[in-house]
Order: C-alpha cells, then sequence, then structure tokens
C-alpha cells in the first residue's frame, strides 16, 4: 500500500494529507459502535488525524473519539475546536478542559478557532498560547476565516502561531484558489478541506465519472486525490463504516493526470474572481 504523504506544520509537527472526519457522528446510539470501529479501521490504515468539534453532537463526536483512540492516542493526530462564543481567552481554556474530559485525554495536538464571532481574535490567541504552555494543546489554528480575517488574525500578537486554516474545499467550492490559499501557502499555514466530496452531491457530475473510469477508481476517490494533490492541504472525509474508510484511503493511489484535470476543470472551472469563503 502507498504510504499516506505527510505534510509538516509551521510547528514541525508531521501530519497526513488525508484525515478523519466526525461531523455527524454521535448523533445515535445504533451508529456508535460502526462509528468507532471505522474510526480505529481508519488509524489501523495511516489515517492518523481525526477532526472533530465541541459542536458536533453536542460533544458527543468527541465521545465516539475517545472510544475510537483508547489505548493508542499516541498514534492519533488529534483536532478539536472552540465554538465563537466561547472563545474569550477564559472560555476557550474552559472549552478544551472540557474537550479534554469528553476526549479522555490530557492534550488535544490542535485545536482549532471554529468560526469567527464576538470575542476579538487578540482575546481566542490569548487563550490559544495560554492552552500550549500549559501543554493541553500542541499548537492552535482557526476554521471558516476568510482573507480579510487571516490578515488581521496574522497581525495580532503571537498570530504567527496559527498552524492552519479550516474550511470548505472541493471540486465544487473553488474559490479559496483564488485568494485564501496563496495567502495560506505564502504565510506557511497548512489548509484543512472539510466536506471534501461535497457530503456527495457532486458525485453523480459526469466529468468525474470519466475520470474515475480510467483509473478503476470510484468518483470520490477522485474527488478526494484532486484536493490532497494541492501542496499544504490535508483532506478530512468523514466515514462511518470500515469499507468507506478502505475506499477514502485507496484515493492515494491515483496520480491524475493533465488530461484527468483539464477534464475536471471544465467540469468545475477554477475560479476567476473573489469569491466570498463558503460555509455548510
Amino acid at each position: 500500500m502507498k504510504p499516506i504523504p505527510l505534510i509538516t506544520l509551521r510547528n514541525g509537527a508531521q501530519v497526513p494529507v488525508l484525515g478523519q472526519g466526525t461531523w455527524n457522528m454521535g448523533e445515535s446510539r445504533a451508529t456508535a459502535a460502526t462509528e468507532v470501529r471505522a474510526l480505529q479501521a481508519g488509524i489501523d490504515l495511516g489515517l492518523t488525524l481525526i477532526d472533530t468539534a465541541e459542536m458536533y453532537a453536542d460533544g458527543n463526536a468527541e465521545r465516539i473519539v475517545a472510544q475510537a483512540i483508547a489505548g493508542r492516542r499516541e498514534q492519533v493526530y488529534l483536532v478539536s475546536k472552540v465554538l465563537p462564543h466561547n472563545a474569550s481567552k477564559r472560555g476557550t481554556i474552559a472549552a478544551c478542559e472540557a474537550s479534554l474530559k469528553r476526549l479522555g485525554t490530557g492534550h488535544i495536538d490542535l485545536y482549532l478557532l471554529h468560526w469567527r464571532g464576538s470575542h476579538p481574535l487578540a482575546a481566542t490567541i490569548e487563550g490559544m498560547q495560554a492552552l500550549v504552555a500549559q501543554g493541553k494543546i500542541g499548537g492552535w489554528g482557526v476554521s471558516n476565516l476568510d482573507t480579510d480575517d487571516i490578515a488581521e488574525l496574522l497581525e495580532q500578537p503571537e498570530g504567527e502561531h496559527t498552524l492552519c486554516n479550516q474550511v470548505l474545499y472541493n471540486l465544487s467550492r473553488r474559490g479559496i484558489e483564488y485568494d485564501l490559499l496563496p495567502q495560506a501557502q505564502e504565510s506557511g499555514m497548512a489548509v484543512m478541506a472539510y466536506s471534501p466530496i461535497e457530503q456527495g452531491r457532486i458525485l453523480k457530475n459526469p466529468a468525474l465519472h470519466a475520470v474515475a473510469q480510467r483509473h478503476g477508481a470510484t468518483p470520490a476517490q477522485v474527488a478526494l486525490a484532486w484536493v490532497v494533490r494541492q501542496p499544504g492541504v490535508i483532506a478530512i472525509p468523514k466515514a462511518a463504516d470500515v469499507a468507506h474508510v478502505e475506499a477514502n484511503r485507496a484515493c492515494l493511489a491515483l496520480a491524475l493526470d493533465e488530461t484527468d484535470l483539464k477534464e475536471l476543470d471544465a467540469a468545475f472551472p477554477p475560479p476567476r474572481r473573489k469569491v466570498p469563503l463558503a460555509m455548510l
């Protein structure tokens, strides 16, 4: 099996370009065991970056993750997020401590501001830096911030420690390629792509099917391979069963060529002007 390429974050941490998302996990007791097994299978396959958030299923997604990583915490690069209304200095610290308890761990590797709210970025950064100093997080970043917000963030004291911006990015949501992705690459900030197959809505596209057929792959695998080919980009698809996890992992065997990329560009045109950052 082809090794998973790694990205080195600006704090020196190395993470796989393909991880596992948990949005919508933890919603039902009936599916919990299957979700835990899926995450464990992903870890076995090298998808060791797991992304979650205090918001997901009101904390239950973090509890699902806790079960999946029990006894193997050291193998996992764990990402979670603080809600904007909690993101004061004191609130950020308290929210992180609550997440740590739900996750059953003493530290989170990467802690993100879920989106921008009313609290000043400076206050959130103070909370994040305090958590780093306490050893409760390995580093911090943001999610759903557009170019102006990122520029403001980087101007703040300690803002240069931002490791990552997690945003919506897939073939049908290419707006970040115009300015946000170049900004991130120039500043040394990773981009983490959530909903990299647009929650399945793009998978019936004829161009995706044509490329997939040439490669003996699925449309979803082509869509994932397209995302992770970009330098500095990590994809975090959610897979709630083992077969889905295995299919996601197999996308890394694909090498899209110029013909493939031109065909996909024709079906999903790149942006020619500034596009407001999309969110789901």
